[in-house]
């Protein structure tokens, strides 16, 4: 697609224009009573990622009514934070206006969000090469400009906003760029906030890959990325053992002194030694951070595991997606990062079937911990039988067990990696 836009400086120029007159101060709006410093790292504010996209394009966007219907599922199970992706959709305001809605309607509500801006290189997604030594500058900075605007418009509500989504990670081949256009960005906020043109306790940050982070291959070890340790409020990181188990599966494997016990302690031992591999993964950023003499708060902006997939997660892979071994690591990730005070952002709420179209068993299309039609999979049984989702439905659907309940017949689909 041609690209026509305005100078670059140009751009900066309207940007400040547009948000010189600050934060929205209607008095109608509700009072924030938290702050991101106040929320992250505690355990009675659960975070998800979210995405409300029913059909297999986004064209399709969700109503404010269903959305409101996902929050209500979500608020009953204990979560408060959600992370959303960008702000080019409708999507993302109407998220904003169902919360505004849920807090008139019932007084006490809770949820806050992080809001991100996605960021792209030059002729990122296109037949063109793209080019990552430049940014895609005109969809970039309508990308902040919305994400500055809705900010000020709610600050009761969005309390960080996140530069990039994997947008330094070199495997991210359609889109990523170099540290230094993110830390550009990042610097803008900041810049903006001191100046009164963000909520003063609004929190700036960038999501990605815990390589980019420094937390792997040295490549990454670049002046750029020092200084955005130093200008980011808090460092959010991906971590993604699902993924290695195929890409690096020094940990998958069944020990051959286990193979007289069940199915399910095999799997167990499967999932801790996955939750210990992301656990090294946070503590490789951790001490990275620290040989570059800074301190800052570290939490996980994405991790989760799929429970079906066609490829290399699946029976004919790495055999690693199931609703099992899925309710295993969500159970075992949840109660390491609440001991720890480390705000998770699980990856993610509910399936959205857009992210692989041409492949309905694609397990980008099956991370949810709700299916589409909104049944609760095998990690959300156990509030199911607490009766949290009662009365609540998603596009009329009554919140319900997947399988129907019935474990006997979910184990059927569960296998077991290669004996070590």
């Amino acid at each position: 697609m041609q690209k026509v836009g305005l100078p670059y400086h140009l751009i900066l120029f309207f940007l400040v224009v547009l948000t010189c007159c600050g934060p929205n101060t209607n008095p109608h709006s509700p009072t924030q009573s938290k702050t991101a410093s106040e929320i992250l790292g505690d355990s009675n504010y659960l975070a998800i990622c979210y995405g409300g996209y029913r059909t297999i394009t986004r064209d399709s966007q969700p109503s404010i009514e269903q959305i409101r219907e996902d929050l209500m599922i979500l608020n009953a199970m204990g979560i408060k934070l959600i992370r959303t992706y960008n702000t080019q959709f409708d999507e993302v305001r109407n998220v904003l206006k169902a919360i505004t809605q849920l807090q008139q309607l019932k007084p006490g509500f809770e949820m806050y969000v992080m809001l991100g801006a996605w960021i792209d290189c030059e002729n990122a997604w296109t037949q063109n090469q793209p080019n990552h030594q430049r940014e895609n500058e005109q969809a970039n900075a309508a990308e902040i400009r919305r994400a500055v605007e809705l900010a000020n418009q709610y600050p009761h509500i969005v309390i960080i906003i996140s530069v990039g989504n994997e947008a330094m990670v070199k495997w991210a081949t359609s889109y990523y760029v170099t540290p230094a256009f993110i830390l550009k960005w990042v610097n803008y906020l900041q810049k903006l906030k001191k100046a009164n043109g963000l909520p003063k306790d609004i929190w700036i940050t960038s999501s990605d890959n815990f390589a980019s982070w420094g937390g792997g291959d040295s490549s990454y070890h670049v002046e750029d990325l020092t200084k955005l340790y130093q200008a980011v409020d808090y460092v959010s990181i991906h971590t993604y053992p699902m993924h290695d188990t195929h890409y690096n599966p020094s940990f998958w494997y069944v020990d051959s002194n286990e193979e007289s016990l069940s199915k399910e302690v095999q799997i167990d031992s499967l999932m801790v030694r996955s939750l210990n591999y992301a656990k090294s993964q946070y503590l490789n950023v951790k001490n990275y951070m620290k040989s570059i003499g800074i301190n800052k708060p570290i939490h996980i902006g994405e991790t989760g595991w799929a429970t079906q997939s066609d490829g290399f997660y699946g029976n004919e892979g790495s055999k690693a997606c199931d609703e099992f071994k899925s309710a295993r690591y969500y159970q075992l990730m949840r109660a390491w990062t609440n001991k720890e005070k480390i705000t998770c952002f699980y990856f993610e709420a509910f399936d959205e079937q857009w992210k692989d179209a041409r492949n309905p068993r694609g397990s980008e299309n099956h991370f949810g911990l709700f299916t589409l039609k909104g049944k609760a999979k095998y990690a959300l049984w156990g509030k199911v039988d607490q009766g949290v989702f009662n009365n609540l439905t998603r596009d009329g659907n009554p919140v319900v067990k997947t399988h129907d309940g019935n474990e006997v017949e979910l184990l059927k689909n569960v296998e077991l990696p290669l004996k070590r």
